[in-house]
């Protein structure tokens, strides 16, 4: 059983991630296709919140601020995301004690001090102690007149996990970052090889149990995560995790809105009732979506559904996950998933 440890921070899940891009009209079109709904917009800037469940996604396309400058180097990317905490000037202060590099946001009239920190790739982390029904959104931004404060969209509830793509060597780095400032630990480590190329992940869990962040770092120089780290002119936020409860649904509603996802080969599919017997899924339905399924309800473990788009944010990518019961990562797909990027790669002529 995994015991929740001490939490200096008062961590208490995602309150926000923040995407720019040269041209965010993609974004907007994107997030709808994904069943978000503008939520509000800021007073004073281009900046809009898209929500979903209990997601938020913000669209930063404010010029001369630092997610434009951000994305002329990244391209279509994350630039923020922000940490819910119990008190974000307590949090911010020990961050800085303990070495994380302040950023301090240009702030306009009556505009709220929102404290941060530099992260993974020089992106921000902020510190957000305002969220729920009386959040930051109240202050700084412009409801959308007749739209819900909690539009259910296609389904997704949460931001699951985000994960890190980091060059060779810097794993390690990171992965004391998030131990040493917020006290996460490490529940999973991976090791994945295909035929050609493979990766390292250490996954790494909040106190609070809500923040999962796997970081990853490629074991040659022709592996996907550097292909990534390449596409991207850097390390960064490789995929979102976003939670639903129902995610056949989900995917079919995604599917019918245009979002496209990662293929997946048919002999995966004929391995499943081996691999997880008594697993209880629709297998038909499983297969004409192409969910992944994984984990050892026999054992009492539960069950992990979940399946991937194609890169729809420059190299990043969304997955879409179901937890019944299971709070790995999805490890038994782990290599059926690297060696269908794999394949894809070889079909481009990566490798």
């Amino acid at each position: 059983m995994f015991t929740l440890p001490e939490n200096p921070m008062g961590t208490d899940g995602f309150e926000f991630i923040e995407f720019t891009a040269p041209d965010t009209a993609a974004l907007a079109h994107l997030f709808e296709q994904m069943g978000f709904a503008v939520l509000a917009r800021h007073r004073h800037k281009e900046v809009t919140v898209y929500r979903q469940g209990d997601i938020n996604f913000i669209i930063n396309h404010e010029p001369d601020s630092f997610a434009q400058a951000f994305s002329r180097v990244h391209g279509p990317s994350v630039c923020a995301f922000a940490i819910r905490v119990k008190d974000a000037a307590a949090a911010f202060k020990r961050a800085v004690g303990l070495g994380a590099e302040p950023f301090h946001v240009p702030l306009g009239p009556m505009e709220l001090n929102i404290p941060a920190i530099l992260g993974i790739g020089r992106s921000i982390i902020y510190f957000v102690d305002r969220y729920g029904e009386h959040s930051i959104y109240d202050v700084d931004f412009m409801p959308v007149p007749g739209e819900s404060r909690h539009p259910q969209g296609v389904g997704l509830t949460h931001i699951d996990h985000l994960t890190h793509n980091v060059p060779e060597g810097r794993m390690d780095h990171w992965a004391h970052f998030y131990e040493h400032l917020f006290n996460f630990k490490e529940i999973r480590y991976f090791d994945i090889h295909g035929k050609a190329t493979g990766l390292k992940s250490r996954a790494m869990t909040s106190p609070c149990g809500k923040i999962r962040i796997p970081i990853n770092e490629p074991s040659d120089r022709h592996s996907q995560i550097q292909e990534y780290l390449e596409a991207y002119h850097g390390e960064g936020i490789q995929h979102i995790a976003l939670a639903t409860e129902d995610i056949y649904q989900t995917v079919e509603t995604l599917r019918r809105n245009g979002v496209e996802f990662m293929g997946v080969p048919d002999a995966y599919y004929e391995g499943v009732e081996a691999r997880l017997p008594e697993h209880g899924e629709d297998l038909a339905r499983l297969s004409q979506n192409r969910i992944l399924i994984d984990g050892a309800p026999q054992q009492g473990e539960g069950l992990l559904l979940q399946l991937f788009t194609q890169a729809l944010i420059g190299p990043i990518f969304f997955e879409i996950i179901q937890r019944k019961g299971n709070q790995g990562f999805g490890e038994g797909n782990f290599q059926a998933l690297f060696e269908a990027i794999e394949q894809d790669q070889i079909t481009r002529g990566v490798l």
